[in-house]
């Protein structure tokens, strides 16, 4: 899988240490404002959900890519992939072991998403190079992480009602805290989902745009089908 702009932005030949040093590079050319291409958000015609799910003891990751018209989230069309993991569980190291079968995955949708929604982190992330970061940067798209629990920061809790948020703030240190994400109640009285902003969206455009995704579940429509289809049984 190639980047938009025609070569690769990496080999995924790594050990566990080159991949930290490379996501301390990587993670300058991120872009946290609002790119989304001619015409904004209201030119947003399709968006796509990513997730992956492991099976066989971890030796094996299934990916899946389902793209869904916008705003409507109608669903158009799905990918699932199996292949060998190949990259160990290393934490803060998740997009290494997930984006290669991922990135397959989305590139066996006929159609081409205008956002890509990750069961992830973005910026959100220790080195500010989460997996919806990773990925949206390989492909020059916008992308926004939503995940389903913290990795890194700090924050007071939302209100209880759908659209509730609270900023999820870079913990330590006597600086002001940055603000990294977004903790949103997509459901009211429901756990709250953490939202970052991955690559070409800011981090207030990418909280509206899970919302707007966010239907009658707690997790976006597009990951939530996504990370069903991820768990299917393999001839379902």
């Amino acid at each position: 899988m190639t980047t938009r702009s025609g070569g690769p932005l990496h080999g995924w030949d790594l050990t566990p240490t080159e991949a930290v040093a490379l996501q301390r590079t990587l993670a300058g050319a991120v872009v946290r404002a609002d790119r989304l291409g001619p015409g904004g958000r209201r030119a947003l015609r399709q968006v796509a959900g990513v997730d992956a799910a492991f099976a066989d003891g971890g030796r094996v990751i299934r990916a899946a890519a389902v793209l869904l018209d916008f705003p409507d989230l109608t669903p158009v069309e799905s990918v699932l992939i199996e292949r060998p993991t190949a990259f160990p569980y290393v934490p803060g190291l998740l997009s290494f072991r997930e984006v290669p079968a991922l990135l397959e995955a989305l590139g066996g949708l006929r159609g081409a998403p205008d956002l890509v929604l990750c069961d992830g982190h973005g910026y959100a992330h220790p080195r500010r190079f989460g997996l919806a970061c990773h990925l949206g940067l390989w492909l020059d798209i916008p992308a926004i992480g939503v995940a389903k629990s913290r990795l890194t920061g700090i924050h007071d809790e939302p209100g209880p009602e759908k659209g509730d948020v609270a900023w999820l703030l870079a913990g330590g240190g006597a600086r002001p805290r940055e603000r990294i994400g977004a903790v949103l109640r997509t459901r009211a009285r429901v756990k709250p989902v953490y939202v970052s902003a991955g690559h070409r969206v800011s981090l207030r455009t990418a909280t509206s745009l899970a919302l707007a995704c966010a239907t009658r579940y707690r997790l976006p429509e597009p990951t939530r089908l996504a990370d069903k289809l991820s768990r299917a049984p393999k001839d379902a």
